[in-house]
């Protein structure tokens, strides 16, 4: 009987040790947290990418809205958006002139500029299939009153 009482100590002792053991654990818990965090991260820098591009498209639609005032027709207001529109992109890093379109949309007393840009190219989409984006087609406008109060 003692024989068998001091093995079961000993397996006792061994499956204690076992279990006390922390080694590797900060391994097991960075691969239970890696993916969330990695997640986070990339829908951190898409979305900030999002909310980049659409910021820079408004700013071009209002420059292209606030330079189209000195027309004095519809087609000179289009022109000097267009103009102004081509002159600014490039001053953005990662919008491509190519993949936007410039409308004009006159009506009397009133005009609007929109800027329509198909994002779909872009790294910051790359992760659409984990992350839930936004539309592709980012569209920002900017619209002006004529004639005074």
């Amino acid at each position: 009987m003692t024989n068998l009482g001091s093995r079961r100590a000993a397996a006792r002792r061994r499956s204690f040790a076992i279990w006390c053991n922390r080694k590797g654990s900060a391994a097991i818990e960075f691969a239970f947290i890696a993916p969330a965090l990695l997640t986070f991260l990339m829908g951190t820098v898409s979305y900030g990418g999002y909310f980049w591009m659409a910021s820079s498209l408004q700013q071009i639609a209002n420059d292209a809205a606030r330079a189209a005032i000195a027309g004095l027709t519809d087609s000179e207001r289009q022109s000097l958006a267009q103009s102004t529109f081509n002159a600014e992109i490039g001053n953005y890093s990662m919008l491509s002139p190519n993949l936007a379109t410039v409308n004009y949309q006159g009506s009397g007393q009133s005009f609007a500029i929109s800027v329509s840009y198909n994002a779909a190219s872009t790294p910051y989409w790359a992760a659409s299939g984990i992350l839930p984006m936004p539309s592709t087609t980012i569209v920002r406008s900017a619209a002006v009153k004529l004639g005074g109060y």
